[in-house]
Order: structure tokens, then C-alpha cells, then sequence
């Protein structure tokens, strides 16, 4: 099974990225033989990768990433890069290859000190690899001065280094940097394409697999927790509910309690096996007896380590409530079609008793307002504005119509 293998929906995409890692691969022998490069190659410095939530623009950064690491045996039989077998491209798509290197945000913004480091090693030769590949998840998080430390790094690359940059869309990036990127954007997944993977890689229940994908619309990510993970699925179940708990103001105080209360669950349950994780490994590396005491001068080392666990708990409780947000929207964009006699296909048709009879109590004005108020309570979280008052009021909103 190659690395393109899990690239859904992504035909097209595959075929330029494939073709890249075996110009790449044709670089790097012709720089071990002497030999001439090949003329027209179709591999560069920089790539930006943009697409909507969901379309798999990490995976596809990472399956390339693992292509221009392939060490198979085969490439010297004229096989392609990307094997998704060998060391290399093992390595590279579980994340523990010494040569590629990831960078996420932890919290709102990539910070240049989350970047420093990064940038001074994107300027080495790869250690063990064949190329220095560093991936930049979330570049539409660079804050200014990360992004002008990635913009120097890319404007003046070393010969052997990579940079894959993903983002929703090109807007997102800096124009100085996205000039000098290629671009490839990505298309969201047809809801067959999903459940099919689902049912192939996961071992997911055709119907199961059918109704996760047809719930997310496409999503990858989310159609694969949801089939695979009940909490998820019954998460979703109480989002759903919500539009019918809101009839007296004190019912939508209380389900703005329950959203947020959920998704610092959420949090907490990512971060207490992660935290401690951490914790432990950083106690180690700074040479602390297990129990012991930890030696001076470290004490801000671990208050940084603090404030970046902290930072990332609270992306993920707004990360947990936007995806509750998400679901929300999908239900009254299904509550919107019934009230309009669209024949588009129902996106949440395992609840449809749901969906009609909030058709039938309200109007499609009505509708579109309720939309519009899950949407400024989106943008209220980016602000940072308090979680449960911007919940409340959008629940209050729901309520009014």
C-alpha cells in the first residue's frame, strides 16, 4: 500500500505530488553520482497545501513528506517514491523520522519561539534522510514574527530542504510567502469516497460507514471518529438535541452550560495522558530522580512547558465547541432544505424527526438567522471571548429566531 493510498478523493493532487518525489529522488541521486539533474523538474522548495476542513491537507502534506524519504529498495528497480513500507516512509507518516519535522500551533497562534528552532534546523543537511522536510500544520496561525522567520527560511532555502505549509485556503498566507510556494489545493472528498475508505482501512460497518460520511459531509477526520468512537457519536446526539431544550430562557442557559462543560471534558481528558506525558519525559531530560526533586535552574523550563499545556487545552475546548458549532449548522442547514422543498440530500437523516419538526415550528427567515447567530458565535471564540457568554448568547438567539 503506497503513502497516495490514503489520500481520499485526491486523484489529481497524488499524481502532481507523485511525480514531484520522483523528480526529488532523481535530484538527490544525480547529487550523490554527479550526474546532471533532470531538466523541467517538477520538484521545488516550497509547497503550499489549502483545502477545506476535512479534505485531508495534513495527510497529504505527510504522505509526501514520507514519498521524498522512501528508502525502498524498489526505486532502484524503477519503482516510485512512496512505498509506505520502508523505514523511511514509516517513519516519516507516524511522525518519528529525525528529518522531518512538524510544527503545530499549541495555542490561537504559532509563536516565533514555537519557530525558532525549526527554522535553525531547516538550514542543516538532513541527517539520515534525503531531504530536511519541515511541516508547518496550521501556517494560517503564524503570527507576524513567525511567519518573517519562515519567509527568510524560504526565501533562502538550504539545497536539501522541504517546506510544506498547510493552510484553508492561499488568503490565509502571507503574500510574500505564498509567492514563493507551489500551490496545491485540495478538494473535499465525495461522501461515497468516505465511507468507502471507512469500511476498507477501519473495518467500519457499510452502514455505519455510509451514515458517519453522510453526517460530516466529506470530513475525514470526523467521519472516522464518528464511526469508530461512541462517545463522538453520542456527543453529536446531544448537539442535535439542542434546538428542541430551548423553549424557556433558563433551557438554553443550561445547554450553553453543557456545550461548553463538554468540551472542557474534552480538554482535560486529551491533556491528562498527554500533560503528564510530557511532564515526565522534560523531568527526565532535565536529569531528575523519578519522585526526586528537580535540579536548579529549571524551574522555567518547566513554567514554559506549563504555559504551552495550558495553551493547549484551551485550543482544544475551542476546538471541542466549534466542531459542536459544526454539527449545529449541518442540522439547521438540514432544517433549512425541508423548509425550502430542496431536494438536496439531508445530511442529518438519522435524525429527521428532529429536523421537521423545527421545520414546521419555524420560518426560513427564521432559519437563516439562527445560522447567522452559530456563526457570530464562531467568530466570538476566535476573539477569545469567554466561552459561555458567547454560547449563551447564541443559544438566547436560537431561542428568539
Amino acid at each position: 500500500m503506497s503513502v497516495w493510498d490514503d489520500l481520499v478523493g485526491q486523484e489529481k493532487v497524488s499524481e502532481q505530488l507523485a511525480a514531484a518525489a520522483r523528480d526529488a529522488d532523481a535530484l538527490v541521486t544525480a547529487a550523490a553520482t554527479g550526474a546532471a539533474p533532470p531538466e523541467a523538474s517538477k520538484m521545488t522548495h516550497a509547497w503550499l497545501f489549502t483545502g477545506p476542513p476535512g479534505a485531508g491537507i495534513t495527510q497529504t502534506a505527510r504522505a509526501f513528506a514520507a514519498a521524498l524519504q522512501c528508502v525502498s529498495p524498489d526505486r532502484a528497480l524503477g519503482g516510485a517514491p512512496g512505498c509506505g513500507f520502508c523505514d523511511g516512509c514509516h517513519t516519516a507518516l507516524v511522525g518519528t523520522h529525525a528529518d522531518v519535522s512538524t510544527v503545530a500551533a499549541v495555542g490561537a497562534q504559532i509563536l516565533v519561539d514555537d519557530m525558532r528552532d525549526t527554522v535553525r534546523k531547516s538550514f542543516t543537511s538532513p541527517a539520515n534522510g534525503r531531504w530536511q522536510v519541515i511541516l508547518v500544520e496550521d501556517a494560517e496561525r503564524l503570527n507576524e514574527k513567525s511567519a518573517n522567520a519562515v519567509l527568510k527560511a524560504v526565501e533562502e532555502p538550504a539545497p536539501r530542504t522541504v517546506w510544506l505549509l498547510c493552510a484553508p485556503s492561499i488568503e490565509d498566507v502571507l503574500p510574500t510567502i505564498r509567492s514563493r510556494c507551489r500551490h496545491l489545493n485540495l478538494s473535499t472528498p465525495s461522501v461515497d469516497a468516505v465511507a468507502d475508505m471507512l469500511v476498507r482501512r477501519d473495518g467500519v460497518e457499510p452502514d455505519v460507514a455510509a451514515a458517519a460520511a453522510r453526517a460530516t459531509q466529506g470530513h475525514i477526520d470526523r467521519a472516522r471518529r464518528l464511526a469508530t468512537d461512541p462517545a463522538a457519536r453520542e456527543r453529536r446526539a446531544a448537539v442535535l438535541r439542542l434546538p428542541l431544550r430551548l423553549d424557556e430562557i433558563g433551557g438554553c442557559l443550561k445547554a450553553a452550560q453543557e456545550l461548553v462543560d463538554a468540551a472542557a471534558d474534552d480538554a482535560k481528558a486529551l491533556a491528562e495522558e498527554t500533560d503528564a506525558k510530557e511532564t515526565e519525559e522534560l523531568k527526565a531530560a532535565l536529569g531528575a530522580v523519578q519522585g526526586g526533586r528537580l535540579p536548579r535552574g529549571t524551574a522555567g523550563v518547566m513554567k514554559d512547558l506549563e504555559d504551552k499545556q495550558k495553551r493547549r487545552r484551551t485550543r482544544t475546548q475551542r476546538d471541542s465547541l466549534d466542531l459542536a458549532l459544526t454539527d449545529l449548522t449541518a442540522l439547521y442547514r438540514d432544517v433549512l432544505a425541508l423548509q425550502l422543498g430542496s431536494r438536496v440530500a439531508i445530511a442529518n437523516a438519522d435524525v429527521e424527526d428532529t429536523l421537521e419538526r423545527v421545520a414546521r415550528g419555524s420560518s426560513p427567515e427564521a432559519t437563516l438567522r439562527r445560522i447567522e447567530a452559530i456563526a457570530a458565535c464562531r467568530d466570538a471564540l476566535d476573539r477569545n471571548v469567554a466561552p459561555l457568554l458567547a454560547v449563551e448568547a447564541m443559544t438566547m438567539a436560537l431561542r428568539a429566531g
